[in-house]
C-alpha cells in the first residue's frame, strides 16, 4: 500500500481496492477462455437439429401439401388442379369408409388401451411382490415389431389356427370362422392386435403417474370411510390427470395413423372393410402412382390428427382451481 503526500497535507491512497466489490469488478473485466463463444453463439449448437427438422419434416410436409392440389404422378410434370382431388375423395364411398375405419380404430384403441393400462397400473403399483416381473411381461409386446406381432396374430386368426381350435375344444364350433376374411369381424381382429400390443405402453405411463400420488392422502381417506372407488375417483384420478393427457394424446395420434398392423393382417381387405387413410395413402401413392391424390389423402389425415389432438388436449388440460 502506498500513499502520496500533497501540499495541503492530505494523502491519497494508491492501493488497490481490497473490497469484495472491487475484486468482483476487476475479475469481471478479465476475459474468460471459451466464454465469448458460449455467450455469443450457444444457440448455434441446436442449429443443425433445427435445420434437419425444418427440411426433413416441415419442408416435406409443405411440399406434400402443395402436391395435394396437383395431379402429379410422382414422375415428370404436373398440373395444378385445385380442389379436384379433395372433391374426388369425398365423392368416393370407399374413402369415406376408410375415414370411418380410421376413427374406429383410433378411438377404440385409445379407450381400450387406456382402460386396460390403468387397471394394470393400479394392480401392479404397489404391494405385489412379483409386480416387477409382471410389468416386464406386460410391456414386452411394446418393444416387438408391429409387423412381427401382426403376422403372429394372423396365424392365430386363421381358420385352422389356434383360436378356432380352442373354440372347438370348448364345444363352440358354431363360432368358428375365418376372422380376417369376414367383413364384419376383420376390423375387430385388427383392433384386438393393436390393443394387445399398446396396452403395456399406457400401463408404464400410468405407473409413473401413480408414483406421484401421496399414499398418506389415500390412507387418510380410507380411515375416514371412503370406499375404494371414491378414493380412486376423487384422489387418484385427479392426481394423474397429466398422465391421462399424455397417454390419450399419444394413443390417439398413433391410432389415427395405424398402418403396419392393417397391411400385415388384411392388407385393407376384405372388400375394404379394414382400409384406413394410412393404407389408402400408401396404395394411391406408391402402388397406383397417384401422388397428388395420395398427398390429398395424407393432408386430410394430418388435419384430422391435428384437430383431434387439439380437442383432446383441451379436454384433459389441468383446470386452475377457483379462487386462484
Amino acid at each position: 500500500m502506498t500513499a502520496t503526500l500533497h501540499s495541503d497535507g492530505k494523502t491519497e491512497s494508491a492501493a488497490e481496492d481490497q473490497s469484495p466489490e472491487g475484486k468482483g469488478d476487476k475479475n469481471a473485466t478479465l476475459p474468460r477462455k471459451g466464454r465469448p463463444l458460449l455467450q455469443f453463439g450457444h444457440w448455434w449448437w441446436v442449429l443443425p437439429g433445427l435445420v434437419l427438422v425444418a427440411f426433413i419434416h416441415y419442408a416435406a410436409t409443405a411440399a406434400g401439401g402443395f402436391f395435394a392440389f396437383t395431379n402429379w404422378s410422382g414422375i415428370g410434370s404436373f398440373t395444378f388442379v385445385g380442389f379436384d382431388n379433395f372433391a374426388d375423395i369425398f365423392a368416393d364411398p370407399t374413402k369415406i369408409g376408410a375415414v370411418g375405419n380410421t376413427l374406429f380404430l383410433a378411438f377404440g384403441s385409445v379407450i381400450l388401451t387406456n382402460v386396460a393400462g390403468l387397471i394394470l397400473a393400479l394392480a401392479l403399483n404397489r404391494g405385489l411382490k412379483s409386480r416387477y416381473i409382471l410389468r416386464t411381461l406386460f410391456f414386452m409386446p411394446v418393444v416387438l415389431s408391429p409387423l412381427a406381432v401382426a403376422y403372429i396374430w394372423k396365424f392365430i386368426f386363421e381358420f385352422n389356427g389356434p383360436l378356432n381350435a380352442f373354440l372347438g375344444m370348448l364345444g363352440l364350433a358354431e363360432y368358428q370362422k375365418a376372422w380376417l376374411a369376414d367383413p364384419n369381424w376383420s376390423i375387430w381382429a385388427v383392433l384386438i392386435v393393436i390393443v394387445w400390443q399398446n396396452t403395456g405402453f399406457t400401463m408404464v405411463i400410468y405407473i409413473a403417474g401413480l408414483a406421484s400420488v401421496p399414499v398418506e392422502i389415500e390412507e387418510a381417506a380410507a380411515i375416514d370411510g371412503a370406499s375404494l372407488f371414491q378414493r380412486f375417483w376423487y384422489i387418484t384420478l385427479p392426481s394423474i390427470r397429466s398422465a391421462v393427457a399424455i397417454a390419450t394424446t399419444l394413443g390417439l395420434v398413433n391410432g389415427l395413423r395405424i398402418f403396419d398392423q392393417v397391411m400385415a393382417l388384411t392388407g385393407g381387405g376384405p372388400a375394404g372393410a379394414t382400409e384406413t387413410l394410412a393404407t389408402e395413402v400408401y396404395k394411391q401413392t406408391f402402388s397406383l402412382g397417384n401422388f397428388g391424390y395420395g398427398a390429398a389423402l395424407a393432408l386430410i389425415l394430418t388435419v384430422i390428427i391435428l384437430i383431434f389432438a387439439v380437442i383432446q388436449q383441451k379436454l384433459t388440460a389441468e383446470r386452475p382451481e377457483k379462487g386462484r
